[in-house]
């Protein structure tokens, strides 16, 4: 185990190192930010005083060198624009981001498993395939469409047109939080709640079809083993054959999809923080871009790159919990 964290350790130096300088060479020609830091009227000295004082009029090498000098210190810039660390400003977004993602998450897995376990039990039947059906429209209608489409839904045939048997829901905004531990949830209230019903459904949607499908094509795989009629023919119900059989055994690919997903939905909620104006770093990421506030793009992109690595960490060692040929292997 201790052979396997230390590879993993080394591995993760490795992708930080390629993601930084990869990330820092194209932001550094994606624009100048002092042009955004100074009014239209600067003048040439303050142009040259600004970017002496940021270091942007060093070689590209020496700047890279103190950004990673820095970034070891745990500091990756200030950012052009709030003239706080950058490391702060993503860090406060963080919490609404994870509370988003875990909410869609949850949504995906509560339904996928029992419906990708009922389409593989009649693969040929009409429940499998509406099913199937279903999943391919998730799979197929982009994120931003299905954003508007739910809010169409919830908040303006119920508040506007007056089509009452539709539940009522807020377009957008976080709602009102509970403080816990200095952080803010809004899962812990009702308004909380309905603020982020639409934004989790909405970000969930695609990874429900796409965990519901390999659930399916996986347990259609498993139920057709020899282990299971085996099991079959000793009289165990069809119920316990399922889930304690070839269930297990199909978690394995699933467990890794999962992991991969909830990196996704915490790296990818910039489209539906924008449309539901929910305050986490996809939002912050989209207003940065757009002010070319390199700081806080370098952050983001930083951060992400560990929540990847250390859930791939985390799927490897759920490995061998699941299935104790991998830990003896191992």
């Amino acid at each position: 185990m201790s052979r396997v964290l230390c590879l993993r350790l080394a591995q993760t130096v490795i992708v930080l190192f390629a993601v930084s300088l990869i990330v820092f060479v194209v932001l550094r020609f994606a624009g100048d930010p002092v042009l955004q830091m100074l009014p239209r009227n600067h003048t040439q000295a303050q142009y040259d005083a600004t970017r002496a004082r940021l270091g942007l009029d060093l070689p590209l090498h020496i700047q890279y060198g103190r950004f990673i000098v820095n970034a070891v210190h745990g500091d990756l810039g200030t950012s052009y624009v709030h003239s706080v660390p950058a490391v702060d400003l993503i860090l406060g977004k963080l919490p609404a981001t994870l509370e988003l993602a875990t909410a869609a998450m949850l949504f995906a897995i509560c339904l996928a498993f029992p419906l990708g376990m009922l389409a593989a039990m009649r693969p040929h039947g009409i429940l499998a395939r509406v099913i199937l059906t279903g999943s391919l429209l998730g799979i197929s209608m982009p994120t931003f469409f299905i954003g508007l489409m739910f809010i169409f839904l919830f908040a303006v045939l119920p508040n506007i047109l007056g089509v009452e048997w539709l539940p009522s829901m807020p377009a957008g905004g976080r709602g009102e939080c509970v403080a816990i531990l200095g952080l803010r949830f809004s899962f812990l209230t009702l308004d909380g709640i309905r603020h982020l019903a639409m934004p989790a459904m909405t970000l969930g949607l695609y990874y429900l079809a796409v965990l519901l499908r390999l659930i399916r094509g996986e347990m259609i795989q498993e139920l057709n083993e020899d282990y299971v009629r085996v099991a079959r023919a000793k009289g165990l119900s069809e119920a316990s054959v399922t889930v304690k059989h070839a269930l297990r055994n199909a978690l394995i690919p699933v467990v890794t999809v999962m992991g991969m997903q909830f990196g996704g939905l915490i790296a990818f909620s910039l489209v539906t923080e924008t449309i539901f104006q929910w305050p986490g770093m996809g939002k912050l990421l989209i207003d940065s871009i757009g002010l070319n506030d390199q700081p806080v793009v370098m952050a983001y992109l930083l951060l992400v790159a560990v929540i990847f690595v250390t859930i791939n960490l985390v799927v490897d060692l759920l490995y061998t919990v699941i299935d104790p040929r991998v830990r003896v292997q191992a």
